[in-house]
């Protein structure tokens, strides 16, 4: 039986730019797919892009390496109404119930590690505990096809002979591209456990 009850794919997209270094980097498009462990189904999909509040324009640059216009954006939930509404969906999934299990898969460890504890710190904002733990898919594919490095999404994808499907750096696409890997390293007969933990989070008073 399979560790965990279901896993939830993400993939942030954020503020960037080629020219300068943007602070805060924040969350554009918030991206999960309810991905049953047992089945290897995607159950449900929870995708919304985000109004960045600290630098609102995005650059052109941004634009071209995520295909994220201004007027996606644009009148868009701020992160804060962003966490409160995915909050409210894990809740109607039943994944706030101590008895189901369940845990974030990303392509690498910024998503989680750096980057929204990093905005949330700079918008204080507290951050439930549920994002304290995730599966970076990339050390398991290493480890499951014995592999020397560490590699990106597409080399995975054209290891495994799987095409990438839709737009590279788009947040839902690449979170659908990433749940193809899954499944070839949960059909291996994987039980996927996290791969990092963080310690609790610390909520500053000022934070709600």
């Amino acid at each position: 039986m399979p560790y965990y009850d279901y896993f939830l794919v993400l993939d942030f997209q954020a503020t960037c730019d080629d020219k300068v270094r943007v602070y805060p980097q924040e969350v554009i498009e918030f991206p999960v797919l309810l991905f049953n462990a047992r089945t290897f189904a995607t159950e449900d999909v929870f995708h919304t892009y985000v109004t960045p509040t600290v630098h609102p324009r995005l650059s052109a640059f941004c634009t071209k390496l995520t295909g994220i216009t201004q007027d996606k954006v644009d009148g868009q939930p701020t992160l804060h109404e962003t966490m409160q509404r995915f909050h409210e969906w894990m809740a109607s999934h039943g994944l706030l119930d101590p008895s189901v299990k369940s845990c974030f898969v990303t392509c690498g460890d910024w998503d989680l590690k750096t980057m929204l504890p990093s905005l949330c710190t700079y918008l204080k904002l507290s951050i439930p505990d549920y994002f304290r733990k995730w599966v970076n898919i990339k050390k398991v594919f290493q480890r499951t096809f014995h592999k020397p490095k560490l590699v990106d999404m597409v080399p995975m994808l054209d290891d495994l002979g799987l095409q990438l499907d839709g737009r590279h750096h788009s947040g839902i696409d690449d979170s659908k591209n990433i749940a193809k890997i899954l499944i070839k390293i949960l059909e291996k007969g994987v039980n996927l456990r996290e791969t990092m933990t963080l310690p609790p989070f610390e909520v500053d008073a000022a934070m709600k």
